[in-house]
């Protein structure tokens, strides 16, 4: 996901630009500047007003279910979903062997990140079904806006893909018919973020 906005600390003044030339301007050589890029202006404030502290991961406070997917820690893919409190949610859609110590599945080798948020994307789907809860947030663009709706290059990706791709299609016209809502947010604001990623 692209940042838009980027949040700068340089010398006791801060504020927030629309692009990363100009922050990079007015952080670039400064001793002690800080610096994070977002997605939402809003959240870029807040970072901001929270002390611009580099280990705030967690900007966000809506209640729903959050969900990512992660490669940097060196064993593969990995799948996050959680509530607003970074709480693992998926024992209630897999059986305990396949959830990690860190309440993490591990998915097989040979799978995409991108194939990851997909399947992330549709436990937070199934979860939010059975709980009856009403809004989905992801830092996935791909998945959110394309691959969760169906709209996916059949030509060059896997068999397993499009055929994930469809089936949750089906649960996410389920979730929305019923009056759920799935949102974009950036990493910083996702409490299911694995921090694997650029």
């Amino acid at each position: 996901m692209k940042n838009k906005f980027y949040a700068y600390l340089v010398n006791g003044k801060s504020g927030v630009t629309d692009n990363w030339p100009d922050c990079q301007k007015l952080v670039s050589g400064k001793l002690g500047a800080k610096f994070k890029g977002f997605v939402k202006k809003e959240e870029a404030e807040l970072w901001l007003s929270l002390g611009a502290k580099y280990e705030i991961k967690r900007l966000s406070v809506k209640d729903g279910i959050y969900f990512d997917a992660g490669t940097g820690a060196g064993n593969g893919v990995e799948i996050s979903v959680t509530d607003k409190n970074g709480k693992s949610l998926l024992s209630k859609v897999l059986p305990k062997e396949k959830i990690n110590n860190r309440g993490f599945c591990l998915l097989e080798k040979g799978i995409t990140n991108n194939f990851g948020e997909l399947l992330a994307c549709k436990y937070a789907l199934e979860i939010a079904i059975k709980d009856n809860i009403k809004n989905i947030f992801g830092d996935s663009k791909l998945v959110i806006d394309f691959w969760s709706k169906g709209y996916i290059k059949k030509d060059n990706l896997p068999k397993e893909t499009i055929e994930l791709s469809n089936e949750v299609k089906k649960l996410r016209y389920q979730f929305e018919a019923n009056g759920g809502a799935i949102e974009l947010i950036s990493g910083a604001g996702n409490p299911a973020d694995l921090g694997f990623h650029r």
